[in-house]
């Protein structure tokens, strides 16, 4: 694949993770008005998994699916803390606080990133590391109007959330993974939908589909078909094939996605410091960006390549990062 073909392809699933998963947050809001949570995120993402799968069997057959033992045990585990324990932990908080507080705090996985880079010997370059701290400073300016709603449970469920969806996001460079990142998509949605269904049963949550409004189920198909199908598969594939750094900007896009959104749809008002706010985002996605495209240091700036075998395939590149959610 030449190197432009690759980039056309880096920036349209980037450019997908940017815009589907900002819809995300409002998306969940909306779905677990009448879902309870975790039963909600079980549902859209078994049937996501169905959906790819019966698509990747009708075009490549059953055999699309071999792999080692190891790579299923690898792709679950990675489905796990992205699905069950990252998307799972941000829709139960989103009962407790303002999507606006939840865009702050899931855009701290760049950071957890950054210091999971950092203890793989692998530091980021200055304007890397800068980039992302402006970018958070960005996001927390936007999002300061949410803290009025917040709850300490809140607080703490998303954080956790958000720690999983970045050892998530760390792993797949480290650990043995199925090679096609569609059928590794597949693994980790199956496994981390059956995990949010069974740990909704345990906690108690039942699902009375009579009470369930059409508003939700038609949120919960865009998060099947959109969210998941989409976004989801956007994010994998550029977890093996971009800088990570690059990936992780998408923490900064998605709450000004969120909140373009909440304008259209709800008829927010857009202030003063939601606007300056956006700018220091775009700015610091543009450092980050633009660090990365410089130039990459072998063996650290480079994507995982498919034809490099082992469990060590891909370690995380410089400027480490997607859900749903987002993690979405």
């Amino acid at each position: 694949m030449g190197t432009n073909t690759r980039d056309v392809r880096v920036w349209a699933a980037l450019a997908a993770v940017y815009v589907v998963w900002g819809s995300t947050y409002l998306g969940i809001m909306i779905a677990i008005e009448t879902i309870p949570p975790m039963l909600s995120g079980g549902l859209r993402f078994a049937s996501a998994a169905l959906i790819l799968g019966t698509v990747i069997a009708v075009r490549g057959g059953l055999g699309s699916f071999r792999m080692t033992r190891r790579e299923f045990l690898g792709a679950g585990l990675v489905g796990l803390l992205l699905l069950t324990g990252g998307n799972g932990m941000v829709a139960i908080a989103e009962r407790h606080i303002s999507s606006g507080l939840a865009s702050l705090l899931v855009a701290s996985v760049p950071l957890w990133l950054v210091i999971f880079r950092m203890m793989a010997r692998d530091r980021p370059r200055p304007l890397t590391l800068a980039g992302v701290l402006i970018g958070f400073c960005g996001v927390a300016g936007l999002s300061l109007t949410g803290a009025a709603s917040s709850s300490a449970v809140g607080i703490v469920i998303i954080l956790a959330g958000s720690l999983s969806w970045s050892i998530g996001s760390f792993l797949p460079g480290m650990i043995s993974m199925p090679r096609d990142p569609f059928v590794a998509s597949t693994v980790e949605m199956a496994v981390g939908g059956a995990g949010l269904l069974l740990a909704g049963t345990v906690f108690g949550e039942r699902l009375h589909p009579a009470a369930i409004s059409g508003s939700s189920w038609l949120a919960l198909a865009y998060l099947v078909l959109v969210g998941s199908l989409v976004g989801f598969t956007s994010y994998v594939w550029l977890l093996g094939n971009a800088p990570i750094s690059l990936v992780s900007t998408y923490a900064y896009v998605n709450p000004v996605v969120a909140v373009i959104l909440g304008v259209v749809v709800l008829s927010e008002r857009v202030t003063t410091q939601m606007f300056t706010a956006g700018i220091v985002i775009v700015l610091g996605v543009a450092m980050v960006v633009s660090t990365e495209r410089r130039g990459h240091r072998p063996g650290t700036d480079e994507p995982a390549r498919d034809t490099d075998p082992g469990p060590t395939r891909g370690l995380p590149p410089a400027g480490a990062p997607q859900p749903e959610v987002t993690p979405s």
